[in-house]
């Protein structure tokens, strides 16, 4: 038997025993659903995507539904989900699908690839499960188990390195017998997710134990490489939580693009001088009685954000600027609650925020 014939033989087995196969999405398993499950899963760890994937079904449960759907109801169903590039990325797309593709999702690689926020395993993914197509995939979870089985080296980030295991993955579909191709490619990520994870993996119950290279030669823990250490650069800020004599909460929408673009947040500013400035403008009260609360800090994949909150009591909008669409301070009998609020989801557009004081 060949290897890749052996090394897709017993992950289908290792499947069929110790698998996933009641996740949400896989009944029924529609392209549509298979589309939603896999951009959701981008980071996200499966026990966290049922819940928010069932909601979102439930509210819209196909491509058209979707595509007519407001972004700020697409943002809703997606608040605490994080990543919301995500949500934009998958409305977006949904209204290409529904121009220029009858309101499906396209069964073509390349079609697949333009669509906002499918890349090359999103695509591969949707295809071997939606359709049953020969695609390979590799996702985070795939590329940990092909770095170990065929001990590959260096990080898989790295350009030649993705090439080679693009190269590998594609190697494996050969094994794969007709008809089993979206259990082989739910096969590769469980696999990855619960027996070769990251820390721990359970290599004395492993079925590739024998052919793989990594626990061969003692290099389990050191393969995946890690990616090469850089310390992060900071960023400072400061954000305004103003309170009108009800306890209602300003809100602005962000800027379409950058960090949480299009979302509601407190108004956000790099200095007090340019916070000084947007206030007066804005908002009338006095800047200087601006209670200072406990700092947040929050570490981006590219960047660590320093908060400070700034909180004020009983100050209202000017008349200018009441009818701006990008702020809002509604009471729409929604609220969110949480002891640091300030990265609080922010498509609600009145919500309900308690902040510690500073030390």
């Amino acid at each position: 038997m060949s290897h890749a014939a052996t090394f897709a033989t017993r992950l289908l087995q290792w499947f069929e025993q110790s698998g996933r196969h009641d996740l949400p999405w896989q009944h029924p398993r529609t392209p549509y659903r298979v589309w939603l499950s896999e951009i959701m899963l981008q980071q996200t760890q499966v026990r966290v995507v049922v819940p928010y994937f069932e909601r979102f079904v439930a509210a819209l449960p196909d491509v058209r539904a979707l595509a007519g759907a407001p972004l700020d109801e697409v943002l809703a169903l997606w608040s605490g989900l994080g990543y919301y590039a995500r949500a934009r990325h998958l409305h977006a797309a949904a209204k290409q699908c529904v121009e220029r593709h009858g309101g499906e999702l396209p069964r073509d690689f390349d079609a697949l690839l333009a669509l906002p926020g499918i890349g090359r395993s999103t695509a591969g993914a949707i295809l071997s499960q939606a359709w049953g197509e020969r695609a390979a995939i590799l996702d985070g979870n795939v590329k940990r188990v092909l770095c170990r089985v065929h001990a590959v080296a260096g990080w898989p980030g790295a350009p030649a390195v993705e090439k080679r295991l693009w190269a590998l993955a594609g190697a494996h579909l050969d094994g794969v017998p007709d008809g089993r191709m979206a259990d082989y490619t739910q096969a590769q990520m469980d696999f990855g997710a619960t027996l070769c994870t990251r820390h721990d993996p359970a290599c004395a119950l492993c079925p590739l134990q024998d052919t793989c290279l990594a626990l061969r030669e003692g290099r389990v823990q050191e393969l995946p490489t890690p990616r090469p250490g850089r310390p992060l650069p900071e960023r400072r800020a400061l954000a305004l939580l103003l309170r009108d004599g009800d306890g209602r909460v300003l809100l602005q929408r962000r800027p379409p693009t950058g960090i949480w673009a299009a979302l509601w947040s407190l108004p956000e500013h790099p200095d007090h001088a340019a916070a000084r400035a947007w206030f007066e403008r804005h908002v009338r009260g006095d800047f200087d009685a601006a209670a200072v609360l406990e700092p947040v800090a929050h570490a981006f994949t590219h960047y660590r954000l320093d908060l400070q909150p700034l909180a004020w009591q009983g100050v209202d909008l000017l008349p200018a600027v009441r009818d701006r669409a990008d702020l809002r301070c509604p009471g729409c009998g929604q609220s969110f609650r949480g002891e640091r609020g300030l990265r609080a989801h922010q498509s609600r557009r009145f919500v309900t925020i308690a902040c510690r004081p500073a030390r």
